[in-house]
């Protein structure tokens, strides 16, 4: 279902358009920027403190696990209460998180600082959606997307490298101080909203209950493929953003070595969501791009391991899969907005977010898991095949490339 002619009442003058957008991705870009150091340091931080791969996946996966079930409610509140005020919040959380473990180091700390940053980034990724998806419609909405998530990795670029760097020249508690100030930078930009923003939203209570999200899923064709999108690239994203530091460092390369690898992927996510709709144009439409996106990332998680520590040819696959990976979260968010009513955008964003987590859980543990009873050649070719033959066979069962509004 499309609602071009509602959305488009409700889009904000273009200049308060734009002022919103530029705000929202700063303050994301902050926010990202923390978190993404925040991937690299947890995990030298679970080296540090003696952590085993099985257990280094557990604690990657803390933080997804209750946003995974809070997610949906949460979509309701950021509609009632505004989406500027829950930024602020979102922002302040995540400046606390990391000052647990330095305070109290330990394996605990680690869950307590990871479930904080968790729920703090739900706050923030739901509220930021839900300004951009009421920019605009259609193509421009496709452009306002990709602008923002053109930020998104420009911090997600940074991240690994200001945290590598930190950790290879200072320390890891450095690398985790730090983090826990830059996402001060994102509470105070959310001040320069628009008016339109500070305020809150019309959505009724019943558009943030489970039910009725359930309901909306499965009536709802476009929605089942910008979460079946989202779901799958960020379950290959995922494990290769937490378990890439973990494996090369097996392979005795450097933090900053493994940080600018994950760098070089942002770059690639950053270049392609710049021209995002003229390759989905390329591709010969969204249908077509989901399912190129979709075969280059599970193709590329499944052979990463067996490159070994040959740099160029991890840096190819870096490349490939922060393109595949840069096409597919922009497309699945124009692609959900474009699907449901504006009073549910907010909701719709958060059952989205709750699949991401829901991938983000076990990714990291099913990988470490695995790891642990084989290796890391093996755990990566099985994911990366298994996440394909599951993905085409929702596709061939569903029947949802043959809807024309998804490929338009």
């Amino acid at each position: 279902m499309t609602t071009e002619d509602a959305q488009t009442s409700e889009t904000p003058e273009e200049k308060d358009a734009l002022r919103n957008l530029v705000v929202v991705s700063l303050c994301l870009t902050a926010a990202i920027l923390a978190n993404t150091m925040l991937l690299l340091a947890v995990p030298f931080k679970a080296i540090e403190l003696g952590v085993g791969p099985s257990l280094v996946g557990v604690i990657i996966s803390a933080p997804y696990v209750l946003p995974m079930l809070l997610a949906i409610p949460m979509g309701g509140l950021v509609a009632r209460i505004g989406c500027q005020k829950m930024i602020i919040a979102g922002a302040l959380g995540m400046a606390v998180g990391p000052w647990v473990t330095l305070l109290l180091p330990s394996v605990a700390s680690l869950f307590v600082t990871q479930v904080i940053v968790g729920l703090a980034n739900m706050v923030l990724i739901i509220s930021a959606q839900t300004v951009v998806s009421g920019l605009a419609s259609g193509k421009r909405l496709e452009q306002y997307f990709g602008w923002y998530t053109t930020c998104l990795s420009g911090g997600q670029l940074l991240g690994p490298i200001t945290s590598g760097f930190l950790i290879d020249h200072f320390s890891v508690n450095v690398s985790l101080a730090a983090i826990g100030l830059i996402p001060l930078l994102s509470a105070i930009g959310a001040l320069f909203f628009s008016r339109d923003i500070r305020k809150g939203g019309r959505s009724k209570r019943a558009n943030g209950s489970y039910r009725e999200q359930w309901q909306l899923l499965r009536r709802n064709t476009g929605m089942q493929t910008s979460i079946m999108l989202t779901v799958t690239a960020l379950f290959v994203l995922s494990i290769h953003s937490t378990f890439m530091p973990v494996y090369l460092e097996s392979l005795s390369l450097a933090a900053s070595s493994i940080g600018l690898l994950l760098s070089i992927r942002a770059i690639s996510s950053m270049a392609v969501r710049v021209v995002m709709s003229r390759i989905i144009d390329l591709c010969g439409g969204r249908n077509r791009a989901i399912l190129i996106a979709i075969v280059l990332i599970t193709g590329s998680l499944t052979v990463t391991g067996l490159v070994g520590d040959h740099y160029a040819l991890l840096v190819v696959l870096a490349v490939v899969i922060g393109i595949a990976g840069g096409i597919s979260q922009p497309l699945s968010m124009v692609i959900l907005s474009e699907s449901v009513l504006p009073e549910q955008r907010s909701s719709s964003m958060a059952t989205r977010l709750m699949g991401n987590r829901g991938a983000q859980v076990l990714g990291p543990m099913l990988i470490g898991f695995l790891a642990d009873l084989t290796n890391f050649t093996v755990a990566f070719a099985v994911m990366g095949g298994v996440l394909l033959v599951l993905y085409m066979t929702w596709v061939v069962r569903s029947g949802a490339f043959s809807q024309n509004a998804v490929g338009q």
